[in-house]
Order: structure tokens, then sequence, then C-alpha cells
């Protein structure tokens, strides 16, 4: 599944892939993939996204547009 606001999020915090890939203990590879939509995003590292953001896992789903 393609979650565009993982990407929004990291542009509006002036983050690079690499850093946020760091973050979650991954290669910048898997990251961009998860970006992209071209790999599944574990829940894992959904719910880690959310704190670092400071944001909900439905915020970052789609599920919700309340930040």
């Amino acid at each position: 599944m393609y979650f565009p606001r993982i990407e929004e999020l990291r542009t509006d915090c002036d983050k690079t892939q690499k850093q946020i890939a760091s973050y979650l203990h991954l290669n910048r590879e898997v990251y961009r993939r998860y970006e992209k939509g071209e790999r599944e995003i574990p829940v894992w590292a959904v719910i880690k996204l959310a704190d670092y953001y400071k944001t909900t896992t439905d915020y970052i789903l789609g599920r919700s547009d309340q930040r």
C-alpha cells in the first residue's frame, strides 16, 4: 500500500530519507520503497513514525485528516 503522508511528513520536517531510515534502523533503500509504495510498511514502523512526527497512525494511514 502507498501512504503519501510518510513522504509529506518527512519533507515538512526537512529530513532526508537517510535520517528517517536511520531512526527506524533500516537501510535507506528499504525506507525509500516504503515511501513509494513499492514495499509494504510494517506496523511497527508506522507506530514509530507516528511517535517521531507526534501524530497518529490514523493520520499516516490516511484514515484521518486531523494531524
